[in-house]
């Protein structure tokens, strides 16, 4: 379970930094707009220059700090060894794409979080003797977006179309909507809170058959064309860096629609499926994080 942050603290893998805390924080660097990629390109024959597309490259965090504990150099040293033992986790550090969590509570805004990895972890001994260990660590997230500290999800039953009604063929007794319902009450709703796409992992439980995902705004869909039987569960990872879709048992599969253009704008916005589900139990599960270009959306009401 996570734990609360106060203003100008950090956390990774349940080990806290900054103020207030034994691991203090000298200065941060990559906290700000990150770095970009693309080319200048002189023009020939006239002034100036062309600039191609700019992309965003990797956040990386730069962090000098340092483990104090005045007169307890073992108490420093078994600081350093978990923050060691953490950056060094096997299911992160060997896992093609996989990442972790790096929690950000900075004055003004709730908690923050990048997903990443540890990538530097490199103590100075020379003070150790009084209980102070300089840190050099390094962070970096390939995704340069902030996201919510807590997970928003939404499941969605077959039937719920604007019309009413499930797709054939049916068996009694089944429930279905008018197509009535509007604003909160209607499902398929989502709401990203934050000022930046972000990007679902949605879950459809069996049984059906040719399941289609579709945003309704964008037209976006996902089409997988394949057959999940009761019991079993297929998950559609759109965010970036994971785009994957997966079987209970592990294994993946392609599809051809493009599961980087599956994304939730900021704001209200639908989602709709439809599927072949001859006993009306199959369901959609959509889970997300609000995702903000900033540790501090400018808009947002100041947390007091």
């Amino acid at each position: 379970m996570s734990t609360e942050l106060n203003d100008f603290q950090l956390e990774f893998a349940g080990i806290r930094l900054g103020h207030g805390t034994s691991i203090p924080i000298a200065r941060i660097e990559g906290l700000a707009r990150p770095g970009v990629r693309g080319e200048v390109v002189e023009r020939p024959a006239a002034d100036g220059v062309w600039l191609s597309p700019d992309w965003y490259e990797a956040r990386t965090l730069r962090i000098d700090c340092g483990v104090k504990m005045p007169g307890d150099p073992a108490a420093a040293a078994r600081i350093v060894a978990q923050i060691e033992e953490a950056a060094d986790d096997p299911r992160v550090r060997t896992v093609g794409g996989a990442v972790t969590s790096l929690r950000i509570k900075w004055p003004g805004a709730p908690v923050r979080v990048l997903y990443g990895r540890l990538r530097k972890a490199e103590a100075s001994w020379e003070e150790a003797v009084f209980g102070w260990v300089p840190l050099d660590v390094e962070f970096t997230a390939p995704d340069a977006r902030y996201y919510a500290d807590v997970e928003q999800s939404m499941e969605l039953r077959l039937g719920w179309l604007s019309g009413g009604g499930f797709t054939a063929p049916v068996q009694a007794p089944i429930h279905v909507s008018d197509g009535s319902l509007s604003g909160q009450n209607r499902p398929g709703w989502v709401t990203n809170g934050g000022n930046v796409d972000a990007y679902p992992v949605l879950t459809i439980y069996g049984p059906c058959a040719n399941p289609v995902i579709t945003h309704v705004e964008t037209g976006r869909q996902i089409n997988l064309g394949i057959t999940i039987p009761a019991g079993e569960h297929v998950t559609v990872d759109t965010r970036p860096g994971q785009r994957t879709v997966t079987r209970k048992n592990g294994g993946t599969f392609a599809t051809t629609s493009p599961l980087g253009d599956f994304r939730l704008p900021p704001g209200r916005s639908e989602i709709r499926w439809t599927a072949s589900d001859p006993t009306a139990s199959a369901r959609l599960k959509v889970t997300w994080r609000d995702a903000f270009k900033t540790l501090v959306d400018p808009k947002e009401t100041p947390v007091r």
